[in-house]
């Protein structure tokens, strides 16, 4: 990136953060007025979240995460910007923060609808390939991007804008994605007939029927792939199997209905899908590091 274009940035930056601490009094995960703009502020740099990531773009003002998202670790700070274009399990530590320099964020939910029509409008910067992106990636956050994202903060303070200028803006983040270094994946995996887009549909249907039994073949003859096939394209966009996806699936679930609901770790086991709660058991502590009851209270 060019030094002008680090200086602006910078400057946008600081804008940016000094608008949205405004709206940000404590620590938490701020939904806002604008729909599927969400802001954040951590304090604590020990804490972990487990979730499942909607496809999404997040930029980071200040501080620093780690994330392990399906199978892959990202560290990314100030001024990176995280795209992910498929549901995907993830979990994410803050690692640089403190109350004096908290750790700042703003996402926007990405709509598909709307890559998809304005893809078919933008060129491709080459010959697209009916091979498989990856479903996530972390990268300098463009100045113009950034910018856009400090205009739909400055709506915040004037909310009869938004119906109007909110929509025209986030549209404007979308054509930049797409015309940026990450538009070949966001296009790919929203285009109609390639095998990212194929891959990304068994992953909706797969977020939304995580309870039931997995039938690789079945899932495989719905998107008219050899079972092998299936899997290797799978694994590319997701860096982790079907099963062990479905897998994710549940134990956030689980873990998320123990400590929310307050739910017995067998209860839980159950209302995910597990027939057994020692296979539950034996998942649970396999994926992080301690039987239910004692993790969840080290959460706690």
């Amino acid at each position: 990136m060019a030094a002008h274009d680090r200086t602006v940035l910078a400057k946008t930056n600081s804008l940016l953060k000094e608008k949205l601490l405004r709206w940000m009094p404590e620590p938490g995960r701020y939904p806002t007025a604008i729909e599927g703009f969400a802001i954040a502020r951590r304090h604590d740099a020990k804490e972990l979240e487990n979730c499942v990531y909607k496809p999404l773009v997040a930029v980071v003002l200040q501080g620093s995460k780690r994330s392990v998202i399906g199978s892959e670790e990202y560290r990314y700070g100030e001024n990176h910007c995280l795209v992910i274009g498929v549901d995907i399990p993830s979990a994410n530590h803050v690692i640089v923060a403190s109350p004096e320099q908290p750790f700042l964020a703003v996402s926007l939910d990405l709509d598909k609808y709307l890559i998809t029509q304005l893809a078919a409008e933008i060129p491709p910067a080459a010959r697209p390939e009916n091979g498989s992106y990856k479903g996530m990636a972390v990268a300098e956050v463009d100045p113009d991007v950034m910018d856009a994202f400090l205009r739909l903060a400055e709506l915040l303070e004037k909310p009869e804008q938004i119906p109007v200028l909110a929509p025209m803006i986030i549209r404007e983040i979308h054509y930049r994605l797409l015309i940026g270094p990450q538009g070949e994946r966001l296009r790919t995996i929203n285009t109609l007939g390639t095998q990212s887009n194929q891959i990304a549909k068994t992953i909706t249907w797969l977020r939304d029927n995580y309870k039931e039994p997995l039938q690789v073949d079945e899932l495989a003859r719905k998107v008219n792939m050899a079972t092998s096939t299936f899997h290797r394209h799978f694994r590319d966009v997701t860096t982790l199997s079907p099963l062990q996806f479905q897998k994710r699936l549940r134990l956030y679930e689980a873990q998320r209905r123990m400590l929310v609901e307050n739910e017995d770790a067998a209860i839980a086991a159950l209302a995910v899908g597990y027939e057994s709660a020692t296979q539950f058991n034996r998942e649970y502590k396999r994926q992080f590091g301690e039987p239910p009851h004692r993790h969840v209270s080290q959460l706690r």
